[in-house]
């Protein structure tokens, strides 16, 4: 049997059925498409076992698009911390304010409206389109690439824009005109469990008599992937300085990497130079520092563009802020969880 001449999603679909996942974002029908957005972008770069809890805690305080809309961004940040790639965060806030405000919040139900909101990009359009509404459109992410290589053995880089738009052309011809969204379930959760990087699991495929790459032996050299580049390691101070029973933070500018979110006094450099530059900091906003201890910790922290690597310090102060109060307060150790704290710095809270 030739797959490039057979529509196979009846074989996907009969293997979901017995098979497929049992998540808390599929417990209803028809899915509501906020929820399915939700689901998505925090799926995006992050484990479903990460996911999980956090989708659950979300949905107990912003069970509808509208509760969303009215949060303020401190509270959808302190909500999402944990997750990382903040701007999903703000980006998903941002795009349902506008689905509230531009479309009385009902999600649009065509691709062009609903990729036009902040954060959506093809696979997320594809997904709640095909399973809020049931429209008869691909959701093509890493799993269904590397799917796709191997059932129809390409041996191209799938990461290429030409590859992409290939596969998602084979992705389209094999949807079905009915369940087209189970049929893109499907094809997620055949990735994630038998289809998975390296060694696949071929004797539980549905579609392993179809598969060319396991025809010819290839399953495990497929797909080809461009090398991810090295990024480059950052060395951070971190001071974080006490005056009685509180502790100095900072609110990060409301642009770019963890924006708007709060930190302990940072710096780039280590050792002494790090140091140095921590308290020309602290100079500048009017205080002076003793009792400079430790490091107290280190902290790594991966992005996905660089790496942090955290030396923390403590440090005690005398004196006032003179400049920018609005981005700097003192705050109570207490008042730690009130805070969405920018990354690895919530894991500072427990060091100082």
């Amino acid at each position: 049997m030739d797959i490039k001449e057979t529509h196979w999603s009846p074989l996907l679909l009969d293997w979901f059925a017995a098979h497929g996942r049992d998540l808390p974002w599929r417990d209803a029908s028809p899915r509501d498409p906020y929820k399915v957005w939700v689901s998505e972008i925090m799926l995006q770069q992050t484990k479903v076992e990460t996911v999980r809890p956090y989708y659950d805690s979300w949905m107990e305080h912003f069970p509808t698009l509208r509760d969303l809309a009215a949060a303020s961004q401190d509270d959808v940040l302190r909500q999402w911390q944990g997750l990382g790639y903040y701007s999903r965060a703000r980006n998903l806030h941002q795009a349902v304010q506008e689905v509230e405000a531009k479309y009385g919040g009902h999600v649009p139900e065509n691709r062009k409206d609903v990729q036009s909101l902040k954060g959506v990009g093809d696979y997320t359009a594809g997904a709640i389109l095909s399973l809020a509404y049931g429209k008869k459109e691909a959701a093509v992410d890493g799993n269904v690439l590397r799917i796709f290589a191997r059932l129809y053995d390409i041996e191209e880089n799938i990461l290429s824009t030409a590859m992409k738009k290939e596969i998602t052309a084979l992705v389209q011809e094999q949807l079905p005109d009915k369940a087209p969204g189970s049929f893109n379930e499907a094809l997620m959760d055949l990735g994630a469990m038998v289809c998975i990087p390296k060694h696949p699991r071929c004797e539980a495929c549905p579609l392993s008599s179809l598969c060319l790459a396991h025809e010819l032996g290839k399953e495990g050299e497929l797909p080809v992937r461009i090398k991810k580049q090295k990024h480059p390691v950052e060395a951070i101070t971190v001071l974080a300085v006490s005056q009685g029973t509180k502790w100095l933070v900072h609110r990060r500018p409301p642009q770019g990497l963890l924006a708007s979110m709060w930190e302990f006094p940072s710096v780039q450099g280590k050792g002494k130079d790090g140091l140095d530059a921590a308290c020309r900091l602290l100079e500048g906003l009017g205080l002076q520092v003793s009792d400079i201890e430790g490091p107290v910790g280190e902290v790594k922290s991966v992005f996905s563009h660089k790496t942090w690597q955290m030396t923390v310090y403590t440090a005690a102060a005398a004196g006032e802020i003179l400049q920018e109060k609005e981005a700097w307060q003192w705050l109570e150790r207490a008042d730690y969880t009130r805070l969405p704290w920018a990354g690895p710095h919530g894991k500072i809270t427990a060091m100082v």
